[in-house]
């Protein structure tokens, strides 16, 4: 399938971009956030629920799903959007960062990996072709390319070699992707070494991928080098494909990122936050379980209109929490969501105008308070 993405409009003092994503049934636009529903579910949402964000687009995860229940009896079921009940879009990762996370349990060479299931102890071995197979049979509809993902910080060496798989496992993808209803995403490693990422980029770009993911980066390098790692990774992909950074983050981390020309994003913060009883508002976090809420009538943030927020307090969130409510972790978690999601459709109004910087320092500003 080819790709159909434009760039409407650049910000005048930055890279930021918003663009527009045609996928399938609709179109999204960017920069975009996806919630992450890691086995096929976000966490404590129906997808109603999820809809009810304004999100259009979320990210499953191909290695836990081939785990359990198996891409089979997805694709038996007639793929992974019906499966779940999701009519928008979906992403799947290719289980690069799974591999890195269970770095004690895993065996990685040229050919593959092979690794120890954290389901039920059974010893396997994934390869490029064999990932690929599993995410044409799970039927999202961008799917990415198996890649080694390194710890940091990790010598330059052990990066270099990481660098030179992930290329070769790469083409390898390429080359076994049957599904073409399907978009499929490179993904650049170099973990912070400017030129490995570089070289990584370059490669990818002259593979053709139709988009492009940058993975590898928020495991523990901070702020400053991600962003350092953006801005020599950047100018190396394809103005007219999209960007894609993984598993970021934060709002300061999406935005930095945005003002760096990066247009998708996912991450579990506002869910896993969520679920902890905190929250992110227009005027900073709010902590529900600190006491000086047991009795406040306000709800979860005044400027915000979603469900949670119209229709219950503060006092009343913090007794779900102390109670032991699934309710709670439900209610936080959809506000985070529409949170992020607001976040979004403002950073790209502000790119329409041309004033993305001001944007940015504005809010980020105000949830610091």
């Amino acid at each position: 399938m080819e790709l159909d993405f434009k760039v409407l409009a650049v910000d005048k003092q930055t890279k930021a971009r918003n663009g527009e994503l045609k996928l399938a049934s609709q179109v999204i636009r960017t920069p975009v956030f996806m919630p992450v529903g890691t086995q096929g579910t976000v966490k404590t949402l129906t997808p109603q629920h999820v809809k009810e964000t304004g999100s259009k687009i979320i990210l499953c995860n191909a290695y836990h799903l081939c785990l359990r229940p198996g891409e089979k009896i997805v694709k038996q079921a007639g793929g992974l959007h019906k499966f779940i009940g999701w009519d928008g879009s979906i992403i799947t990762d290719s289980g690069g960062y799974q591999v890195f996370s269970l770095a004690g349990l895993t065996k990685v060479s040229e050919k593959g990996v092979e690794f120890q299931s954290p389901v039920d102890g059974v010893r396997l071995f994934l390869t490029p072709e064999k990932m690929t197979e599993i995410q044409n049979d799970l039927g999202a509809d961008i799917i990415m390319a198996f890649d080694e993902c390194v710890s940091y910080p990790c010598e330059e060496d052990t990066a270099r070699v990481a660098v030179k798989r992930t290329l070769n496992w790469a083409e390898r993808c390429l080359i076994s992707h049957k599904n073409k209803k399907q978009i499929l995403f490179g993904i650049v490693q170099g973990s912070v070494f400017k030129e490995l990422r570089i070289e990584c980029a370059k490669n990818l770009v002259q593979m053709d991928f139709e988009g492009y993911s940058i993975g590898g980066l928020s495991v523990g390098e901070g702020r400053f080098l991600m962003n350092e790692m953006l801005d020599c990774t950047v100018d190396y992909l394809p103005e007219e494909k999209p960007r894609y950074l993984m598993g970021v983050g934060f709002p300061s981390d999406i935005l930095d990122a945005v003002e760096r020309g990066i247009d998708m994003f996912d991450c579990v913060i506002p869910t896993r936050n969520g679920r902890n009883g905190c929250a992110f508002t227009s005027a900073g976090k709010v902590k529900i379980l600190n006491s000086c809420y047991k009795d406040d009538d306000k709800p979860l943030d005044e400027k915000c209109g979603c469900y949670t927020c119209r229709n219950f307090s503060r006092a009343y969130l913090r007794h779900l929490f102390q109670a032991g409510e699934i309710l709670g972790l439900t209610l936080f978690s959809f506000h985070n969501v529409c949170f992020f999601q607001r976040m979004m459709h403002e950073a790209r109004e502000s790119i329409e105008r041309g004033e993305f910087r001001d944007f940015k320092k504005d809010f980020l500003l105000k949830l610091s308070e």
